[in-house]
């Protein structure tokens, strides 16, 4: 996106393309104003009023050929999304009509937008800062109640706050070792040596409070990953079936069926799931079959939580108690078909469930929740760390911050200390993008759709 520049004037779909009763083009630029007056002729009589949606015809700027009827809503910067005059014009939906209406406002003068460039331009001026921006993308994105909550309290600041909080904090200690490198000979400096340590201490603490967050976080994102395991015909894929709510895996009484893992990305009490349905383990002379359950065997290694199932009303054999021995992760025994065997046998600890009454399946989401999200905080109650890039740059910060405590305790020079405090600063500015460094920004922006 680096030979992009604001000047500018870019528009694009901002809708899902497809059936549907509306659609919405997006236009932001310097000359938005002027396009969409050639866009729509008839705004010169009735006037252009910001924010005030007027119903009128989009023709072609060149061919003069009517393309619809559409709602126009003219907003003038800094009062927009993008903090630019900008455009949203309300379509017929379909494809055919969106897509003559953009190629209408590119003969006119605008160039399609890259992915996520609307809210590049929003971050470059002022709207919002980087960890807002990401907000959006897992508002857009987001698979389940809890990552809505998430980003919502992301977007509005939550976490932009606490970060900033940091930095304002790592901000006056470099002014006061700045003050205390430039004027040695004073008598009192602004803030004393062990009160400077103190601080550089608690802001340490701030960072782990919110690294603490960041397992809970990409698990949020993600989903916690729930492996169906067991012998074959143990009732995992009816199970599976179950939890989703529909049937995406087959089921029949032939051993073996499944042969490679199937993965669907379900809600549970309002938090995200990656739930699979894996190959039953036993030993095969079937090679697609022992492929299947290699297969099962590394999802299981990776697993976030294992559901290990077993028929109700028998006793687990040798292979599943040492099955559950091997295993990495928290598991859950659950005894399927309980409407079939007896449904008093087994541990206290397991669960009877019956795929086709429905019976037992709440306890399982209930512990399926507890064990994958139970201990963690409630979304939107505190900020949390939900990417890879939040991790990195806040550890790197803290490393820093720690090199900077320690030299100060070992009485190093100001000027040798304050080169760690000045890197700390630099990496939670760059995390919430007030250094415009274009690599960071392509990265994030890069992995938006178009038109936002």
């Amino acid at each position: 996106m680096n030979n992009t520049g604001l000047d500018d004037t870019i528009v694009a779909l901002a809708t899902a393309p497809g059936q549907s009763a509306l659609a919405l083009v997006r236009i932001s630029g310097l000359n938005a104003r002027e396009l969409i007056l050639r866009l729509a002729p008839e705004l010169h009589d009735c006037g252009l009023i910001a924010r005030r949606a007027t119903l009128t015809r989009i023709i072609h700027p060149l061919s003069g050929d009517n393309l619809d009827r559409a709602i126009v809503t003219w907003f003038v910067g800094p009062n927009s999304y993008t903090g630019e005059d900008a455009v949203e014009i309300s379509t017929h939906g379909g494809s055919l009509v969106p897509g003559l209406t953009v190629e209408a406002a590119i003969a006119g003068g605008a160039r399609p937008a890259l992915p996520g460039e609307f809210t590049r331009r929003a971050l470059l001026n002022g709207k919002l800062d980087l960890l807002e921006a990401e907000a959006v993308l897992d508002m857009i994105e987001g698979s389940s109640p809890a990552l809505h909550r998430a980003a919502i309290h992301q977007m509005e600041g939550g976490l932009s706050t606490r970060v900033d909080g940091v930095r304002r904090r790592l901000i006056e200690l470099s002014a006061a070792l700045a003050y205390g490198i430039d004027f040695p000979d004073e008598d009192e400096p602004p803030i004393p040596p062990e009160r400077i340590l103190a601080q550089a201490v608690g802001a340490l603490e701030e960072l782990d409070l919110l690294l603490r967050t960041a397992p809970h976080g990409e698990l949020l994102r993600q989903g916690a990953l729930v492996v169906l395991s067991g012998r074959p015909n143990s009732g995992k894929s009816s199970l599976f079936n179950a939890l989703c709510g529909r049937e995406r895996a087959l089921v029949t009484e032939i051993a073996g069926t499944t042969r490679d893992a199937i993965e669907v990305l379900i809600s549970v009490l309002g938090f995200p799931f990656r739930l699979v349905d894996t190959a039953g383990l036993r030993e095969s002379d079937d090679v697609i079959e022992s492929l299947g359950i290699e297969v099962a065997r590394k999802y299981v290694a990776g697993a976030d939580l294992v559901l290990l199932c077993a028929e109700s009303g028998r006793g687990l054999d040798e292979a599943e108690v040492a099955f559950l021995a091997s295993l990495p992760s928290k598991v859950i025994v659950v005894r399927t078909k309980a409407d079939l065997g007896d449904a008093t046998a087994g541990g206290p600890d397991e669960i009877q469930v019956s795929a086709r009454t429905g019976d037992g399946l709440d306890s399982l989401r209930e512990r399926m929740h507890t064990l994958s999200f139970g201990s963690a905080p409630l979304p939107g109650d505190e900020p949390i760390v939900t990417r890879q890039r939040h991790t990195r740059a806040l550890g790197s910060a803290r490393e820093e911050l720690e090199n900077f405590t320690a030299l100060l305790r070992d009485g190093a020079p100001s000027e040798v200390a304050a080169t760690h405090l000045e890197a700390a600063l630099e990496q939670l500015e760059e995390l919430l993008g007030r250094i415009d460094q274009e690599d960071v920004l392509d990265a994030v922006f890069s992995t938006f759709c178009v038109g936002k």
